[in-house]
């Protein structure tokens, strides 16, 4: 049963969600205040604050399934994440051709578009790779905060396989092609928009870049694809995603993704993987702060339940915005279930989560109120690092190649309050107001 709809009794005591505001000010502050030391100590830190909170439900409260439950949903998680990090680690994609402005904007589109195909993790962990060497003479962090924003988020609300929080809503009864049909037009609107901004910003940099430098972009690279049968291993862990929402007990999923993982690890040719210069530390922070991230949400999902009356009667405008807030700072996933459950007790007659026919009646009742929180989870999930899985996952391969990348406020305060904010906004009072 989702964390979201769990009868956990009252609500937790305000304190308890003390490790998951340190937790994120940590990550904010701890690279630019000590970064030494807090690459040293992240794990440590984050299983300090997990531990927090597992002992005030276990002791507490002698409650273990919210924990186990969010056990399940990280290790899940983690899966998805790790399988799709070594899968696509096996395949070198080739460019070609100097990468000017246009094609740049080119290669964002078709990674948004792929999105959908391949899920925002997929997708990213496939991409990255080859963005970063296309532009490696001349880029930036803004080349890697729009590649978050485009591909990693926003490009894959188009079906339910292009984000955690819409598949979700495809397992509870939303129809599959539901999403395309409407949310297409907020994509259109969001993607050209940032694609227009990304353009501009693209032209000044490849100006700036000396002549010498333009000519030798990408210059002895080549349209090839090596690894290419790793391609199978990823229709394998995209099969067991959609077998999951086939009704598949929890760990098969799961077990099918590591099995490929392990495969294509055990049967790529090493030299593939040196020229992606691939390795496990980019992974491996991602695993030791989503641990502690997914811990320490239990009690924070807790409090928005146990309160989730007292938002009164929401426009839908409101629910873009709620949960596209919360998305920003918390797991996507449960704040659209968060939403979703309020949305489907205030209809009249009252559905309920649990029920896919009635889910179903909902998406087809009252598409503007949840199209409004499928946008607010998927779009705003790009406005900090931790708002998705694959943004956290795209800075650490990005901080690996050594690329200057802005810190955890420079992110928000240089990029997203700026630029995707005010896009977003304009997209919610065009087409959701």
């Amino acid at each position: 049963m989702p964390l979201a709809v769990m009868d956990l009794g009252a609500a937790p005591p305000p304190w308890i969600l003390a490790p998951f505001i340190l937790l994120l000010g940590a990550i904010a502050v701890g690279p630019l205040l000590t970064p030494k030391l807090w690459h040293q100590r992240y794990p440590m830190f984050s299983v300090c604050m997990a531990a927090v909170v597992m002992t005030y439900y276990l002791i507490g409260r002698r409650q273990a399934d919210p924990l186990i439950h969010s056990l399940q949903e990280y290790l899940s998680f983690m899966t998805l994440i790790g399988s799709l990090y070594v899968v696509t680690g096996g395949i070198h994609l080739g460019v070609a051709g100097e990468a000017t402005p246009f094609r740049n904007v080119v290669f964002l589109m078709i990674g948004g578009l792929l999105a959908n195909l391949l899920g925002t993790t997929g997708a990213a962990m496939l991409l990255i790779r080859p963005w970063i060497r296309m532009n490696k003479y001349r880029i930036t962090g803004f080349h890697i905060v729009f590649f978050i924003f485009i591909v990693a988020n926003v490009g894959g609300c188009l079906t339910p396989v292009g984000d955690p929080p819409l598949f979700l809503g495809y397992l509870r009864g939303v129809p599959f092609f539901w999403t395309l049909f409407h949310l297409w037009p907020d994509w259109v609107l969001v993607m050209a928009l940032l694609l227009a901004v990304f353009y501009v910003f693209d032209s000044i940099n490849f100006r700036r870049a000396p002549q010498p430098v333009r000519e030798k972009e990408t210059a002895q690279e080549t349209f090839r694809l090596a690894g290419a049968k790793n391609a199978w291993f990823v229709l394998v862990i995209l099969g067991a995603v959609l077998l999951r929402g086939a009704g598949a007990p929890w760990g098969v999923p799961e077990a099918i993704m590591a099995a490929a993982a392990a495969l294509s690890h055990r049967f790529t040719d090493p030299t593939i993987r040196a020229k992606n210069d691939f390795n496990f530390e980019p992974l491996k922070e991602v695993a030791w702060l989503f641990l502690g991230i997914f811990a320490t949400l239990v009690p924070v999902i807790h409090t928005l339940t146990v309160h989730s009356d007292k938002f009164g009667h929401p426009s839908d405008l409101q629910f873009y915005f709620m949960t596209g807030s919360l998305s920003a700072f918390l797991d996507n996933a449960p704040t659209y279930l968060t939403f979703l459950t309020l949305a489907l007790a205030l209809h009249q007659p009252p559905f309920h989560l649990l029920n896919p026919q009635e889910v179903a009646m909902f998406a087809a009742n009252d598409p503007h109120t949840l199209a409004a929180i499928s946008l607010g989870a998927v779009f705003f999930g790009a406005a900090t690092y931790i708002g998705n899985g694959p943004n956290l996952l795209v800075k650490s391969i990005a901080d690996a190649a050594q690329i200057r990348m802005p810190s955890f406020f420079g992110y928000i305060f240089r990029y997203s309050l700026p630029i995707l904010v005010p896009i977003l906004v304009l997209c919610g009072w065009l087409l959701i107001r």
